[in-house]
């Protein structure tokens, strides 16, 4: 099991990993070994998941997120496998770790102060009167 929260832990049965080569530089060790790792994460049908964390994981996951619910993941900044997987599975249950937040309170919308509204419309008086200064004319130099 890897835990997320105190109440969310995910079995390492429903992950699936693959690996496939890394693109960039690597001299000949990119051309032969597959060190990119892709993690597999079927969201939609996880046991392991509240109803209101999968709703929101799916929303974060964006682009990453199958047409079938599945999360895909892929790390490929560093050389070596193991790192990799390890940073894939890190990305994972940080993204995890975000929708099991709670959502943010709603805004309650609230109305200007009598003061601010007043300083507003005297800013705006002193504002038009310097404007209107300026609709002189133009004197012969």
């Amino acid at each position: 099991m890897i835990p997320i929260t105190r109440r969310i832990a995910i079995d390492e049965r429903e992950l699936e990993e693959s690996f496939l080569r890394a693109s960039g530089p690597g001299g000949q060790n990119v051309n032969k070994v597959e060190t990119a790792v892709q993690l597999r994460f079927d969201v939609r049908n996880s046991p392991s998941l509240p109803d209101d964390v999968r709703a929101r994981l799916e929303a974060l996951a964006g682009r990453r997120l199958t047409l079938e619910g599945v999360l895909v993941i892929t790390a490929q900044e560093h050389r070596s496998q193991d790192r990799n997987r390890a940073e894939a599975l890190n990305r994972l249950v940080e993204l995890i770790k975000e929708a099991a937040k709670p959502p943010p309170p709603k805004r309650r919308p609230t109305k200007p102060t009598k003061g601010s509204q007043q300083r507003r419309m005297d800013g705006k008086a002193k504002r038009g009167a310097t404007k209107k200064l300026r609709t002189g004319k133009p004197g012969l130099d």
